[in-house]
């Protein structure tokens, strides 16, 4: 056995999906260095102090979600000279990375940072019954003396802090280097925290500093403690959060792979054709939007959900089956989000035709597609970046809302919506049980906040009319 694989990789839908958005950025990173207008914009984007800091956290998250999209299965324990065989649970580096946090579960709700679960038990102590909060399995199972836990709790957060602050002076001392190139090193030090450099490293440096300190301390905390508590079967809320950051993205990522072709082709068709094709998508896209959105995702979600559950020997793991449910509630919210770009798209095209470029193309009898392909669309394409990075964010909210409903993921699919549909009766428990719905909300409220301002920074790099506006301080300027 010692020359068999220890574990079979697995490769669902949705991580084909996202390597292939990963390559597509990368591709995109290429064509921008070669194009001196969109990499002016883009440098633009790199020396927005707001934009870079929310970069530095959305980097995060990227990195927890594409851990959480190498998927593999174990390999079982081998009893003969059989064939090998592998578990049909599937998971991922993410959840190697944080076994421990997966594998110490309670027996149900412990509070954060606690020793003991939150609710009294009847116990026997000394032949009589005695109702008290009884140890956790896990949680401060170190201490042979629960009133030690302030002293430790404080020591492990104070050598988590201190990791940190060590990996952020590496941090640091990498960037500086970097910024040092032919300057050296005292020049590139002083460029970086001066902000003469093309991305603005020192909103990334300060950004990454309390990022920094947080990780190392829930890190330490982590491997004795449960950081966020215990939900209501003893599961870590912290690993539930973790794992609830790749359907977040993957919600906010792949809708807009159904969206965007579908709104840019319609609407640049719309606005460029007039007549009867643009009456025709009007009319489409205006009776989409006559329908109430959640009345239609629940019923394609509904339909789709039975034709899962009516052909489950198409999927050999629960994974496969919660992914399918995944990629349909992308494509569903795709396929009813478009309309809004598309309307946008349509009013600037129909501006962009009257041009005198375009108006000349024709006259040179330039097929409408080309003109459409190579004029029209190049002048369009802020208006499609500015809406794809601020629909991000309302599709990550439209997730945990529709999951909170009962028509989102899989319920074997962790998700923000799903942590909060479960701690609603939580909040009705007297002493309540908090921790479940803060946590999601912490997490959510962050990608969500990082997302916009991406979004906003994006938004005064690429729009013309916001680049050319006039500053507030210059209109009160002495002459």
């Amino acid at each position: 056995m010692s020359d068999m694989w220890t574990l079979k990789p697995v490769v669902l839908w949705s991580d084909a999906l996202l390597a292939l958005l990963l390559a597509s950025v990368i591709a995109f990173v290429f064509y921008v260095r070669a194009r001196p207008p969109l990499l002016e914009a883009w440098r633009r984007v790199g020396g927005s102090a707001a934009g870079m800091s929310a970069a530095t956290v959305l980097l995060f998250f990227l990195v927890v979600g594409v851990l959480d999209s190498l998927h593999y299965r174990p390999l079982l324990p081998a009893k003969s000279l059989a064939a090998p065989q592998y578990s049909v649970e599937v998971k991922s580096a993410l959840d190697a990375l944080l076994a421990p946090l997966r594998e110490r579960s309670e027996k149900t709700y412990s509070a954060p940072l606690a020793a003991h679960l939150f609710a009294k038990e009847t116990v026997e102590i000394n032949g009589q019954a005695v109702r008290e909060f009884p140890r956790l399995k896990h949680g401060g199972a170190h201490l042979k003396d629960p009133a030690e836990l302030p002293q430790d709790v404080t020591t492990r957060l104070i050598e988590g802090m201190a990791t940190g602050a060590a990996v952020w002076l590496g941090a640091v001392l990498l960037v500086t280097l970097f910024a040092s190139r032919g300057v050296g090193f005292a020049a590139g030090f002083a460029n970086v925290w001066a902000v003469r450099t093309v991305v603005n490293w020192r909103a990334v440096l300060i950004t990454l500093l309390p990022l920094a300190l947080v990780i190392g301390a829930v890190a330490m905390l982590a491997q004795a403690y449960h950081v966020f508590g215990t939900d209501k079967v003893g599961q870590d809320v912290l690993y539930l959060s973790l794992k609830s950051v790749r359907t977040a993205i993957l919600i906010g990522t792949l809708t807009t792979l159904v969206m965007l072709p579908l709104a840019v082709f319609m609407g640049i068709l719309a606005g460029y054709c007039g007549g009867w094709l643009d009456d025709l998508i009007q009319y489409l896209y205006t009776v989409l939007n006559s329908i109430p959105g959640v009345l239609l995702i629940a019923a394609a979600v509904l339909m789709l959900q039975v034709m899962i559950e009516a052909n489950a020997a198409l999927f050999a793991t629960a994974a496969e089956r919660a992914d399918a449910r995944l990629l349909a509630l992308c494509a569903i919210l795709g396929l009813t989000s478009w309309t809004g770009l598309c309307r946008l798209l349509r009013g600037e095209t129909l501006k962009l035709r009257e041009l005198e470029y375009v108006q000349a193309a024709r006259a040179f009898g330039v097929s409408g597609l080309r003109i459409m392909w190579r004029h029209v669309m190049p002048n369009v394409m802020h208006i499609v970046l500015i809406a794809v990075v601020m629909d991000f964010s309302a599709l990550v909210l439209a997730e945990a809302v529709l999951s909170y409903v009962g028509i989102g993921v899989d319920p074997n699919t962790m998700s923000f919506g799903s942590m909060i549909n479960a701690a609603r009766m939580e909040l009705a428990r007297d002493p309540m049980v908090w921790w479940s719905l803060s946590a999601s909300f912490v997490f959510m409220f962050l990608l969500v906040l990082c997302a916009n301002l991406f979004a906003d920074a994006v938004r005064d790099a690429f729009d013309p009319r916001l680049a050319r506006r006039v500053r507030l301080p210059s209109l009160f300027r002495k002459a």
